[in-house]
């Protein structure tokens, strides 16, 4: 049997196969993001601006089958969500909401979000390497670094610890309270989705929402389930981009010492999964800025996800469809203020610019 690395923690069988599940989960999501464009921002750009609902839709579903699926394992105490960052005993409202709001406008600047910018890198577009790597750096700077203690103050300023942290505490105890609520969210969800012809019609945007759904399924059984089972278990987690993609840029840079986790592999397979999509069915091409004002547009809205995703905990699938499928109060407040932040960016006042 091969040393560990010197420096490196060695990593046991377990943590392995938790490695290879977030890889294979990356390279699946890869694959179905780039063939479906699978994305918040352009699935709301389409409806409120185009009347086209069916991308929403598409992410509705995505949302529903989440949820369903997130919370029949929790029901089957095959994974403990609780344990996860989204149902924290505490949380800071104001600081969730303006940095969902934040991280919403920013992706229209960018237009995109990282996760949607990580699969257009391994189609070959350069203008998403600058948004993954100023979104990563940022995204750092506010969880671990420069204005980390910024962010730390302000949680410490408004944290509030409610008895409930979740829809299902609310409406009741135990089991009963995760199934109404599920029937109520998750159908609406489901309502809304199967009521257009169109939607309905567009079998590939269904197939999408439904697969996207399952990879967010498969990774909180990764981490929830195969992942207790280690000797280290690993934190329990489904698919988010911001910490991830932090992670990810330091890894590439200071490997040495470190470990890979669940996230940084799964951003390794959606890269993977993209690249190799966009090879075999001939969709890769190389893809630059059109003038310097618009890789100055696309650095603020990358560095405006950075450091709103970090003060949100997540982004529009780390909140919108990870979070979401929890149940989490926080989860909804976060996503509420997503939600503004891109109507902001789209429609009003302030309206982002055009791209020059």
């Amino acid at each position: 049997m091969k040393a560990p690395t010197a420096g490196k923690p060695a990593i046991s069988f377990q943590d392995n196969i938790v490695l290879f599940a977030g890889f294979g989960i990356g390279l699946a999501y890869g694959a179905v993001g780039l063939v479906s464009g699978f994305c918040l921002l352009t699935s709301l750009r389409n409806w409120l601006t185009a009347g086209d609902g069916v991308r929403i839709r598409s992410y509705a579903l995505a949302m529903a089958t989440a949820m369903i699926g997130a919370q029949a394992l929790a029901g089957f105490g095959l994974v403990e969500l609780k344990q996860s960052i989204y149902l924290l005993p505490s949380f800071s409202v104001p600081l969730m909401f303006v940095g969902g709001i934040v991280f919403g406008y920013g992706m229209v600047l960018a237009n995109g979000c990282g996760s949607r910018a990580t699969v257009l890198l391994g189609r070959g577009n350069l203008r998403s390497f600058v948004v993954v790597v100023t979104l990563g750096i940022t995204a750092q700077m506010t969880l671990r670094g420069l204005i980390g203690p910024l962010r730390v103050a302000a949680v410490q300023a408004t944290d509030v610890a409610p008895a409930i942290n979740s829809l299902p505490g609310l409406i009741a105890e135990g089991g009963f309270g995760r199934l109404i609520a599920v029937v109520l969210v998750a159908g609406a969800l489901i309502v809304f989705a199967a009521g257009s012809a169109a939607f309905r019609q567009a079998r590939g945007q269904a197939a999408a929402g439904v697969a996207i759904g399952l990879l967010i399924v498969a990774a909180w059984y990764a981490t929830g389930h195969l992942g207790a089972e280690s000797f280290e278990p690993v934190p329990v987690t489904s698919l988010t981009f911001i910490a991830p993609i932090a992670d990810g840029v330091q890894y590439v840079m200071l490997s040495t010492g470190m470990t890979l986790n669940f996230g940084v592999a799964t951003i390794a397979g959606v890269l993977a999964g993209s690249f190799l999509t966009a090879i075999a069915t001939g969709r890769f091409e190389l893809e630059g800025y059109r003038s310097p004002r618009h890789m100055l547009r696309s650095m603020t809205g990358a560095a405006m996800m950075g450091i709103g995703g970090a003060m949100a905990l997540g982004c529009s699938i780390g909140q919108g469809l990870t979070g979401m499928s929890t149940l989490a109060l926080a989860s909804f407040v976060a996503f509420a203020g997503i939600l503004i932040g891109i109507g902001a960016g789209l429609r009003g006042p302030l309206k982002a610019p055009a791209i020059a």
